[in-house]
């Protein structure tokens, strides 16, 4: 073997794992974290996500990515132990497709249907495909579709390589010697385990394993301890991703290490015993890709079979081995905040996904904020409430700290267009709804002054007051409401509802300004008054801005907020004049 197959076989590992992942990447982008969402929604029995767990990692073709993203869930509060198990032993199964996929390379014979059947008959015109989607075509989901095509098409060019430049180790008695040990099922496992965790991908790992089946010189006996090992090695990533999670997240890490540690032992003792008596005339003949496909998929389908009656006995192993528990006086909003685990980042689409339910929360946080402040200013003066404003508005701020910090290394991730286009929304969103709970925090702290300096007004100010602050806890609602389910027809009347407020806002202005000018209203007051009008004015500014940023995100508009306002109200169409004008009518002052 030349110094030149030594580099073809380096480039041909290379091509194969640059090609493995960015088919990965590109199926994640495309499943947009809907997978990922299923498997968060739909475990409650283990067969369910024994299930799941395989179709998800045969989707994305990772199974570590998969545990790792089980470990998140458990940490977050998301899932608990007992669904975990199932995705886990479902992730083993799904992992082996890979496999089955790369023994297309090994398919002999002339005829042309078997021809067509090898992958190098057919990955040029994926690839082909492929350049195209992503050279001439705009939308994002094209884009994905063709990297996942070249990504593939760049796989079985590597495994090509890799095959074509191993095939000369076949007359290296070094090679062949080396090989021999590992038929000693400890080094064998040994080596598949270092292996494994070194590329941190088993499907890698094997279709190493499968390319060197084509020198000839790896038999069975071979093979099968590499392969038990290698099961075992994809832990490592899973055990990595653990580091510095809550207890219950560690323990799913070992329930990954156990199930194919334990698994792996018991498999191998059973298959070398009955082997000693019986004598398997397979286990010394040459090895081939089918067979390691084959050999791959077999044990963990009959692992996970044995499991899953003892499901409950993993999830003790994994308690034992970590003790304690998490504490269990988290308030709610910390409980919230686990959502935004830096262990999803392996899948950027569910991430975001994650992203978008924490930013929902502080939406209905600002919304209970202003609710409460609004009553506090309408009706007698209340203590209790004030704190709890005060309370709920420095929850909001550390959301918005949270969620803030998680975006912006977000961002750095590779997004789908789609994504990317939400990662901006929730920035300015976020920004929006965080200022409401200010200025709901200015309303209460306004009434603390009243309180203070015993300042009271008018019967008529009163009313009015009233009015504005209902309008604007309606306007909160409605564009909470609206944010939370993404209503394209309620975010559109938001903007209307807005006008109509900047139309209280001037009349009760003109009113108070009205009472001063006839005694009616003390200076002391006037301050004080101005002060709130303010406020309320400004929450709907930041209702407007909401709604604004996203219809346009929905209507793949690039206009700037002010500039859309500004066009809306320009054109004042027909049904915008209505919607201003019942909103009006219905909170006159």
């Amino acid at each position: 073997m030349s110094i030149f197959n030594v580099l073809s076989l380096i480039g041909g590992i290379s091509l194969f794992l640059y090609g493995m992942h960015i088919m990965g990447e590109a199926l994640a982008k495309t499943a947009g974290g809907k997978l990922e969402s299923i498997l968060e929604r739909l475990t409650n029995t283990v067969f369910k996500g024994v299930l799941l767990g395989a179709i998800v990692t045969a989707i994305i073709q990772a199974s570590a990515a998969t545990t790792v993203m089980v470990v998140g869930f458990v940490n977050s509060g998301i899932m608990n132990l007992n669904q975990a198990v199932g995705i886990i032993m479902g992730a083993n199964i799904g992992t082996t497709i890979t496999s089955w996929i790369l023994s297309l390379s090994g398919i002999e014979g002339s005829s042309i249907g078997i021809q067509l059947l090898k992958p190098t008959s057919w990955t040029p015109i994926l690839a082909f495909i492929g350049i195209i989607l992503l050279m001439f075509t705009k939308k994002q989901k094209k884009h994905d579709v063709g990297q996942i095509f070249l990504g593939f098409a760049v796989l079985m060019f590597g495994m090509s390589t890799m095959t074509t430049s191993v095939a000369p180790l076949s007359d290296v008695p070094e090679f062949t010697n080396l090989l021999i040990k590992f038929r000693n099922p400890l080094l064998g496992m040994l080596a598949g385990m270092i292996l494994t965790a070194a590329i941190q991908s088993s499907s890698a790992s094997v279709g190493i394993l499968q390319a060197l089946c084509s020198t000839g010189a790896v038999t069975y006996s071979v093979a099968f301890p590499i392969i038990m090992g290698q099961n075992i090695g994809t832990c490592v990533t899973t055990l990595i991703s653990a580091i510095g999670a809550k207890k219950n997240a560690k323990r799913a890490a070992f329930i990954h290490l156990y199930f194919n540690l334990v698994g792996t032992i018991v498999f191998l003792i059973v298959f070398y015993t009955v082997n000693a008596f019986i004598q398997f005339p397979f286990f010394d003949q040459r090895a081939n890709a089918f067979g390691i496909a084959l050999t791959h998929s077999f044990f963990n389908i009959i692992t996970t079979i044995v499991w899953i009656p003892f499901n409950k006995l993993l999830v003790k192993l994994a308690t034992i081995s970590v003790k304690g528990t998490d504490l269990d006086d988290e308030s709610q909003y910390t409980r919230e905040l686990n959502m935004l685990d830096s262990r999803f980042f392996e899948r950027p689409s569910f991430a975001v996904a994650q992203a978008v339910n924490v930013c929902n929360r502080m939406a209905e946080l600002s919304k209970e904020c202003l609710v409460l402040a609004g009553d506090v200013m309408v009706k007698k003066y209340n203590k209790e409430k004030i704190e709890q404003v005060i309370g709920i508005e420095r929850s909001i701020d550390k959301y918005e700290d949270s969620l803030g910090s998680y975006l912006v290394q977000l961002s750095g991730k590779p997004l789908s267009q789609e994504d990317s286009e939400t990662v901006t929304q929730l920035f300015q969103c976020m920004g929006s709804f965080e200022r409401i709970s200010d200025h709901a925090r200015n309303i209460v702290e306004i009434k603390e002054v009243m309180h203070d300096k015993e300042l009271a007004f008018t019967d008529k100010a009163n009313s009015e007051i009233e009015k504005y602050v209902n309008a604007v806890q309606d306007i909160v609602s409605m564009t909470v409401d609206a944010y939370v389910k993404r209503d394209k027809v309620v975010l559109h009347r938001i903007e209307a509802f807005e006008e109509a407020i900047d139309n209280i806002d001037r009349k009760a202005k003109k009113h108070h300004i009205k009472r001063l000018q006839k005694g009616k209203c003390a200076i002391a007051n006037s301050v004080v008054i101005e002060d709130l009008y303010i406020n309320l004015e400004r929450i709907a500014d930041h209702c407007s801005n909401v709604a604004a940023t996203m219809i346009q995100v929905n209507e793949d508009d690039a206009l700037e907020n002010h500039v859309y306002v500004n066009a809306l109200k320009a054109g004042e169409p027909a049904e915008f004049k209505a919607a201003v004008k019942e909103y009006t009518k219905k909170y006159s002052l």
